[in-house]
């Protein structure tokens, strides 16, 4: 029977919920009403007097603590307990029993019950075996809490990683070993026989660095795809330039080559983009190496398709080789009924916005190739385009805020453009060197325009920093940046991940209340922004080599007045 509450102590925890199944009701109203569950810390979330009535109320309040009878009618303890644990498999179940009987607990322990108790049993008792569970819980909370913690970090620090190892990997400068090695330490396996790499954008009608809840979407499902499928690595280049997919296949002729791959990657990387109707897309295939020394020259095979955004229809996966016929975004071209104006104010224009220096080359020539081959040899149509290409610049980088001449500073004027009229080369040679100087100056204006942003970014930081919901995530949606752009441009600026940077302005609040006040550890890790004050003391001691109280005691020896000069 149900006795009277003897030293009951208060929970720590607050408010965990607690569900009741016996079908003695004696029995039942005893634990029901000589247990002040409010005053111990718990929410009483409802009773049963069988496993079948209680099992859809359990579905409904979802309780973290059951108490039920291993003896019922209808339904027994075992059976609700297994359902339950499927169910809901954190749960904390207790089993009341009045038969000592060691098959009973045996298979109690199978289920995953976390306590089993024999009738009869005082209130103190069950209250003790209670709160020891929801002891249990707050630990297991606490490890989650570390996990989630330890997560977020990684994950940032891992695409940071990635970016850093992908470039190293295109650029053919760096040994093998110590590339293999490199990614082994960020959890990536990059031995294979054979690589490829695909070049990807997703325009969701943003600007291509602004923040996007879509993108986001978008670039989880495809985290997700790559997660599943094993010789598939995605890299978050950030901002302009979008996302890489380094694939890695087995030898050809096997199952597993690229050859077998790349149709069954792209149909999945379509399949995502199809959940997204509003949002287009475009990318670049490399050609296919068998040596990772040789991904330099896949890289830019890559890069040469994928410059093709700027001028072919969207929603198309392409090769730097492919010799289909492609429409471009204004339609087919001739001399007869050219739509000049058209078709170069929104492809050069495009570019001006998003390209970067190093795809000029390659934009140029997919620019001659879509005007054709033959147009280009007519030294009046050179002259349009040359003069049409230098007036978007122009109105470009006069929007950016710079004066009306200043590309005539940095190109000349017309009489040093003239010999740029006398053939395609030196055609294509100026409208690059016009492109090149547009979007450099177009890059210093952002440059400033991000250190503007960071430093409202740190404000953001510095005022919610107390807030455990502060994030990658809402910090970029602060500033109207995508969160992998955000990531970038802050570590290259600060020289620090947007973790470590929360983390460093947590600790200085926490070293001077420690210094000046006499608040308790807990209560400063709750002003800090950590709702658990195990994780901030775990923190601190990682941070500042000390824990909160040898710090503070080292503080007041050093108080003024007591140190050395």
């Amino acid at each position: 029977m149900i006795t009277g509450i003897e030293g009951a102590q208060s929970m720590e925890i607050k408010k965990l919920k607690v569900f009741l199944v016996e079908d003695e009701i004696v029995i039942r109203e005893g634990i029901k009403k000589n247990i002040n569950w409010q005053q111990e810390g718990f929410i009483f979330a409802g009773e049963a007097s069988d496993g079948e009535l209680a099992y859809p109320l359990i579905q409904s309040t979802r309780p973290d603590i059951l108490i039920t009878d291993i003896r019922m009618p209808f339904m027994d303890g075992l059976e609700l307990s297994r359902l339950v644990k499927k169910e809901l498999p954190d749960i904390k179940i207790l089993v009341l029993s009045g038969y000592n009987e060691f098959e009973y607990a045996k298979e109690a322990i199978n289920i995953g019950i976390a306590e089993y108790l024999l009738k009869p049993i005082t209130g103190a008792k069950l209250l003790d075996a209670v709160k020891k569970m929801a002891k249990t819980i707050e630990e297991e909370w606490q490890q989650k809490q570390y996990l989630l913690a330890y997560q977020k970090e990684q994950a940032e620090n891992g695409q940071l990683a990635r970016r850093k190892l992908f470039g190293r990997l295109v650029s053919g400068k760096h040994p093998v070993s110590s590339l293999l090695e490199e990614g082994r330490k960020i959890g990536l396996e990059l031995a294979a026989s054979q690589y490829n790499i695909v070049l990807f954008q997703v325009f969701t009608g943003e600007e291509a660095e602004n923040y996007s809840d879509e993108l986001n979407r978008i670039t989880a499902d495809m985290e997700a795809m790559a997660d599943t499928m094993q010789q598939v690595i995605l890299i978050d280049r950030g901002g302009l330039e979008g996302f890489a997919f380094l694939l890695k296949g087995t030898k050809e002729g096997s199952k597993g080559s690229i050859h077998n791959l790349m149709p069954e990657f792209i149909e999945n990387l379509q399949r995502i983009m199809e959940r997204y109707p509003k949002a287009e897309y475009f990318g670049g295939i490399g050609v296919t190496v068998e040596r990772m020394s040789e991904l330099g020259v896949c890289f830019a095979k890559a890069g040469h398709a994928f410059a093709y955004r700027y001028l072919w229809e969207r929603n198309q996966i392409v090769t730097g080789d492919d010799t289909k016929e492609h429409k471009t975004v204004d339609g087919e071209l001739s001399l007869g009924g050219l739509n000049v104006r058209n078709l170069e104010r929104n492809a050069v224009g495009s570019f001006l916005a998003t390209g970067l220096q190093e795809e000029v080359s390659d934009f140029v020539e997919g620019y001659f190739k879509s005007l054709g081959e033959q147009n280009i040899q007519s030294l009046m149509f050179r002259q349009y385009i040359i003069m049409n290409t230098y007036i978007a610049a122009a109105g470009a980088v006069e929007k950016l805020g710079y004066e009306p001449d200043v590309m005539v500073k940095e190109c000349g004027d017309f009489k040093s453009m003239t010999g740029a009229f006398i053939s395609a080369e030196q055609a294509g040679a100026y409208i690059s060197h016009v492109l090149v100087t547009a979007i450099r100056l177009r890059d210093a204006v952002s440059q400033k325009k991000y250190a503007k942003l960071l430093e409202d970014a740190k404000r953001y930081i510095q005022q919610n920093f107390q807030s455990e919901d502060i994030s990658l995530n809402s910090a970029a949606a602060s500033v109207n940046l995508s969160p992998n752009h955000f990531s970038t441009i802050f570590s290259q600026e600060t020289g620090r991940t947007f973790i470590e940077y929360l983390t460093s302005v947590r600790m200085e609040k926490a070293k001077e209340l420690l210094r000046n006040t006499n608040k308790k550890t807990s209560d400063i890790a709750y002003e800090t922004g950590y709702r658990d004050s195990h994780y901030f003391s775990y923190l601190f001691k990682k941070t500042q080599a000390c824990t909160p109280r040898e710090y503070r005691m080292k503080s007041a020896a050093k108080a003024p007045g007591e140190g050395t000069v």
